[in-house]
Formats: structure tokens, C-alpha cells, sequence
């Protein structure tokens, strides 16, 4: 599967013709299709305003979460926090799926909601997602990993949050990894900006994210290897860990689910430039009904209630 969708990506890319593409976390699930065929029963917005269609109409809706269970969580983060300990990883994203009831359907929800990438995909998904995961632009490789999360309603939260040694440290290994992942496809990588702040409206309050924003020149012939460049980077740094592939088999030992396409990639490429993001603030429906999933960083810094906590805040609805 993996090697057909690099095929694929490449020979999009060599003919200059633009396509829509979503892959799962762990590259096995995909879907690539040029642009000017692609199903009616996918929606998409990269970095732009959504509205409904004429004659289309938003039902109001309502929302109930069941959080996952407490104790089991803390036996997993526990598990994790042993492995770093081994020396196996350093910051492993642990997630979870939480159940919700929803009083409106996927597509009503993706026309409802505000996020600067949003993907409604056949109905089997909706994912309202805050962070980009690369750019492509003038033969130069963007990427924005974003780690760390505190409450804006918090009494000077922006100034603890960005002092928290915890988060910073959970920040600065992801960065890392990501300059490493970057230098593997692009030259000259460097880190433009560190650790900015950007506050994201939900349903239930506000929330201060932190990213950075790291850039590498590629080679101008970058279009004819797009599947080589993506499948070099997945799964995402900051949606795995530190060593990625040690991490990534943590991860499947651990947390006992399965993602699917959570914590996977979609994007655009239109023959000149390519824009894409990582599948997170993630709603997926499956026969009991509806899961959010959900998660964080772990470092040995990590308080497994306050990663608890952490989890819990994320599952929200961004309003406009």
C-alpha cells in the first residue's frame, strides 16, 4: 500500500496535475484523486473559510462526552513512562478515543465548526485540525509542529505556559525530531520561529496552542518526488515520538486501539504548490455511535493526571 501511494504522489506530481490525498497514521488506509474528479462525498478546507452550500442547511446541534476511563489511561501513561525510563523513547504521543453523542450528522458538523483545516471524508470521518503539517512553496519545505496546550482562561497562561518546563522540553524534543525528519528530504533546514502561541475558540472556552516553524530548500524537481518526500516524514513527529520508530512500536503496544486515520495526513497539491495537515481534533463514527480521539505528548517530566487532563480539554468543538 505504501509503495503504490508513493508511486501515485509521484506521478501526479511529474505531470503537474493537481490532486486530493489523505493517508492513515500507520500507511496502510489512503486515498489519492485528481482534483477534478474527486468524489462528491469529500470536503475539504486548507487555510480558508468554509460555507454551505445553497439550499444546504446547518441543523443546530447538541454534544454529550463520556471521557475514557481514568484508571486505565494512568496504567498506559505508566507503561510509557517505564519505557522512557528504559532509554526506549524520550516523548511518545499517547492518545485515546473518547465516546460522544452527537444530535447532528458529520456534514452538518464540518459546515458548523471553525479550524483552518478541516476534512469531512464519506462520511466515516470529520477532523476540524489546527496544525499544518508541511507546505510546499517556491521549492522550500515548511513544517509547524505544535506541542503544548493550556486553558486561556487561566490567570496569565500565556506566560505559564511558554515557562513550563514540561511542555517546553516535550516542544523542543519534537522540534528536533522534525528538523532531523526535514533534513532527510530538504538542505539548509533551520528553525524560523520557536515556540509561538496561538489561541484556538472552542465550545467550551478558549485554548492556547503552541508551535514553531521549521523550513528547508528542496530541489527544483521536488514535484516528481512528493511520494518520496511524504512517506520520508510519516507518520508525523509530533503525533508519534522520539526516536520515531522505537516509539511508533510503543505505541502499538500500548495504547490498544486502533487510530486509523486519526493522526493521519490530508492535503492538496495543485501543480505548483502543496499544503497539508495532521488529522487531529478527530470525530470518526463506528457502529456504538461516535469516538473523539484524542492525546498528548509524554515526556519524564509528564504528570499522568495532568496529561489526563490535557486529553480530556481537546475533545471540543472549535465555534465560529
Amino acid at each position: 500500500m505504501k509503495r503504490e501511494f508513493k508511486e501515485l504522489f509521484n506521478a501526479f506530481g511529474k505531470q503537474r496535475a493537481p490532486f486530493f490525498f489523505v493517508m492513515d497514521y500507520a500507511q496502510k488506509q489512503g486515498y489519492a484523486k485528481a482534483l477534478r474528479g474527486l468524489d462528491e462525498d469529500i470536503l475539504y478546507a486548507l487555510d480558508t473559510p468554509t460555507l454551505p452550500p445553497e439550499g444546504f442547511t446547518c441543523k443546530a446541534f447538541s454534544w454529550h462526552k463520556e471521557p475514557p476511563c481514568k484508571e486505565e489511561y494512568l496504567e498506559k501513561f505508566n507503561a510509557v513512562i517505564d519505557e522512557i525510563k528504559a532509554g526506549n523513547t524520550y516523548m511518545l504521543n499517547l492518545t485515546a478515543p473518547t465516546k460522544i453523542t452527537l444530535s447532528c450528522d458529520l456534514k452538518s458538523l464540518f459546515y458548523a465548526t471553525k479550524a483552518r483545516f478541516k476534512l469531512y471524508f464519506k462520511d466515516q470521518f470529520v477532523a476540524f485540525s489546527p496544525e499544518r503539517f508541511v507546505r510546499i512553496e517556491n521549492n522550500t519545505i515548511h513544517t509547524f509542529p505544535m506541542k503544548g496546550t493550556m486553558d486561556a482562561s487561566i490567570p496569565n497562561a500565556k506566560a505559564l505556559l511558554l515557562a513550563d518546563e514540561k511542555e517546553k522540553a516535550e516542544h523542543v524534543m519534537v522540534v528536533d525530531l522534525l528538523r532531523n525528519d526535514l533534513s532527510r528530504v530538504a538542505k539548509n533546514v533551520r528553525v524560523e520561529q520557536f515556540r509561538y502561541v496561538e489561541q484556538i475558540h472552542t465550545a467550551e472556552g478558549d485554548l492556547l496552542q503552541v508551535s514553531s516553524h521549521i523550513q528547508g530548500e528542496l530541489e527544483e524537481n521536488w514535484h516528481a518526488h512528493i511520494g518520496d518526500i511524504f512517506f520520508q516524514l510519516l507518520p508525523a513527529g509530533s503525533i508519534s515520538g522520539t526516536p520515531k520508530r522505537s516509539s511508533v512500536e510503543i505505541i502499538e503496544r500500548i495504547e490498544g486501539y486502533e487510530r486509523g486515520f486519526y493522526t493521519g495526513i490530508f492535503g492538496v497539491y495543485d501543480g505548483e504548490k502543496l499544503d497539508s495537515a495532521v488529522l487531529i481534533r478527530f470525530i470518526e463514527k463506528c457502529e456504538e455511535g461516535y469516538v473523539f480521539k484524542s492525546g498528548g505528548g509524554i515526556t519524564l517530566l509528564s504528570d499522568g493526571k495532568k496529561e489526563y487532563d490535557e486529553l480530556c480539554d481537546k475533545v471540543y468543538l472549535p465555534v465560529f
